[in-house]
């Protein structure tokens, strides 16, 4: 088992460990509940994950009990956190009853959401299952909901009083969503990792442990200086306000990984028209995701939809689309500024 301490510094000093190995929700999950006098837990997870996972996990918990959710981003909303919500209130649970966040980002985030809710904020254990859940959305506190006008408008900052990524659960993940965590991995050697670039376009993603742990440090890093995304948080959104509006106009038929990979490739492209960045950055980007299996390319919506639905993006400052460009690898920066007329052309530029 390796773990990583993340000390992460804001209005408050609050520090949380990140553990990342195999056996984790067998053995250490399990006692680190009993260490730290938990009587009972709360496991939150999908109809998917329960069989497989979620009731061993509540049976190695003292007073665990499972509390499931459908499966699927379409099911990221208000009306779930009430349903556990419900749940919740019919196990007695109470300020001392930490949720354990078991699923891929879409439970991190629901579960996330509800235990920073709920009675005003119970203990919240992050167990990601899924790559992109391991290498991104468990660390660093953001949890949240999507609404009809787009993803994650409903949310809080929760830090997790702990992150246990069991690695041998990868072993069950669908190929579909193993190749969509990659995008995150891509993405992180993109902001601050450009060997890490390197060693996917020579090597691909094995070892998986490395990649994991080289992406998460990325993450890491930049969430210990700015946990409330100030200032330079706001990097780990590269490829996302492009991501976050195909998804929204593909009614979430994009998964998340997918659309993520494509922004990855409109924002180096943009990068590049905007004479930000020299050309050849955004040919890389593309040969890199291909190599594994990702899309750069989209069709069937139109450009024009994509841009509408960028302006409901909660990243907007001051009524403009603040945008995660790059200079280079390993060299992102914000930009607010951008002509409509440029994303558009990007856009068209990818359309099949």
């Amino acid at each position: 088992m390796a773990a990583v301490e993340l000390t992460i510094c804001g209005a408050e000093n609050i520090t949380y460990e990140m553990h990342i190995g195999p056996g984790l929700l067998e053995e250490a999950l399990p006692a680190f509940l009993d260490r730290h006098g938990f009587s009972r837990a709360a496991v939150i997870t999908n109809t998917t994950l329960a069989p497989l996972y979620g009731d061993a996990l509540a049976a190695r918990l003292r007073g665990g009990f499972v509390l499931t959710m459908p499966d699927g981003e379409p099911f990221k909303t208000l009306d779930t956190v009430r349903e556990l919500y419900d749940g919740l209130i019919a196990h007695g649970a109470d300020r001392s009853t930490p949720v354990v966040a078991l699923g891929g980002g879409v439970v991190g985030d629901v579960a996330g959401y509800a235990a920073a809710s709920f009675l005003r904020g119970v203990p919240l254990i992050q167990a990601p299952t899924s790559l992109l859940a391991m290498v991104d959305s468990s660390i660093g506190g953001k949890v949240g909901v999507d609404l009809p006008q787009g993803k994650n408008l409903v949310g809080a900052f929760k830090d997790p009083i702990a992150i246990f990524a069991d690695t041998d659960v990868l072993a069950t993940l669908p190929e579909d969503e193993l190749v969509c965590g990659l995008a995150e991995v891509v993405k992180a050697g993109f902001i601050n990792d450009a060997a890490l670039l390197d060693q996917l376009e020579e090597h691909g993603p094995q070892p998986i442990d490395q990649a994991i742990r080289r992406a998460a440090a990325v993450k890491i890093g930049i969430v210990e200086a700015d946990r409330l995304e100030q200032n330079i948080r706001a990097y780990l959104n590269l490829g996302h306000t492009f991501g976050h509006a195909l998804e929204t106009v593909s009614g979430y038929g994009w998964k998340h990984g997918q659309a993520v990979a494509l922004g990855l490739v409109a924002a180096a492209r943009l990068s590049e028209s905007l004479g930000l960045a020299s050309t050849g950055l955004a040919d890389r980007a593309e040969r890199i995701l291909t190599s594994l299996g990702l899309p750069v390319r989209f069709k069937d919506y139109s450009p024009e939809d994509i841009w509408a639905a960028m302006g409901t993006d909660k990243k907007r400052q001051g009524g403009s689309i603040r945008f995660v460009l790059l200079e280079a690898a390993a060299k992102p920066i914000l930009k607010s500024d951008v002509p409509q007329k440029a994303v558009l052309d990007v856009l068209r530029s990818l359309r099949e």
